[in-house]
């Protein structure tokens, strides 16, 4: 990591922070650095059942840098990775094919790649007064950091396009509504956390089983999916876990799970 992000464990759950407050947190190439840099130290770690991404001060991400761009960060990071990602992509897929849930807490604005990054969580909860654009074409530019293969799971055809098209901003509300968000609150950070602290208490094992199909659910045959389904379940099944997740809701009490 560098300045731009910073990292704090506490009960097995990761918060991930963007900490260019001064920029509302925009993107330039340290950003860049810093977001695939904090994805790749966590995608090994076993001990972080889930994460909870936000930014500081006043917004979440005001979307790229322009000035810094303008001056040659545009180039970084084309070389793509094992999941086909470059480094630009990676900010955004990289949190989606994490082994471990990502819940974003988003507030202010989520602008352009900050609302691709937004998007890439498994889960966003939003405060009510946020701000929300698919800014690019504004700029003459297209959505590129990982946007529409994840954004065809979550919201219809026709709306995504009118988005896209006019740049225009729309509000908390009308992100619900299309299922760009999971939901609002008040204060999504401590949302997020409470949110994080319950999926923390399951199987890690099957919690990493689980997120894998919901990601080939989209675009996996049936007969793909059916044959998955199998395999994980025989992957916890009469396991500790899950023997350990059966006691403890016998006896009444908390589980304590192998990571």
């Amino acid at each position: 990591m560098n300045d731009r992000v910073t990292i704090t464990i506490a009960g097995q759950i990761a918060d991930v922070r963007l900490a260019r407050a001064d920029k509302m947190n925009a993107i330039d190439p340290a950003m860049f650095a810093g977001i695939g840099a904090a994805i790749d130290s966590l995608a090994g770690r076993q001990d972080v059942r889930c994460v909870v991404l936000s930014g500081e001060g006043r917004g979440f991400c005001a979307g790229l840098d322009m000035a810094s761009m303008a001056a040659g960060g545009s180039g970084t990071g084309r070389e793509r990775n094992d999941q086909g990602a470059i480094l630009p992509q990676h900010v955004s897929w990289g949190w989606r094919n994490l082994p471990m849930p990502v819940i974003a807490a988003v507030h202010g604005v989520a602008f352009g790649g900050g609302f691709q990054i937004m998007s890439g969580a498994d889960i966003r909860i939003a405060a009510p007064g946020t701000r929300f654009a698919i800014r690019e074409t504004h700029w003459g530019l297209v959505p590129d950091m990982a946007g529409f293969p994840i954004w065809r799971t979550l919201v219809r055809d026709d709306v995504l396009r009118e988005l896209v098209y006019t740049a225009r901003e729309f509000d908390a509300a009308e992100a619900l509504g299309h299922g760009f968000i999971t939901r609002i609150a008040d204060d999504p950070h401590e949302a997020a956390m409470e949110l994080a602290k319950v999926i923390a208490g399951r199987s890690p094992h099957a919690i990493r089983g689980a997120k894998r199909l919901c990601n080939m659910a989209h675009d996996a045959d049936p007969r793909a999916m059916l044959e998955a389904e199998t395999e994980e379940q025989v992957k916890v099944i009469g396991q500790p876990n899950m023997m350990e997740a059966v006691a403890a809701n016998m006896a009444r009490r908390a589980p304590v799970f192998e990571d």
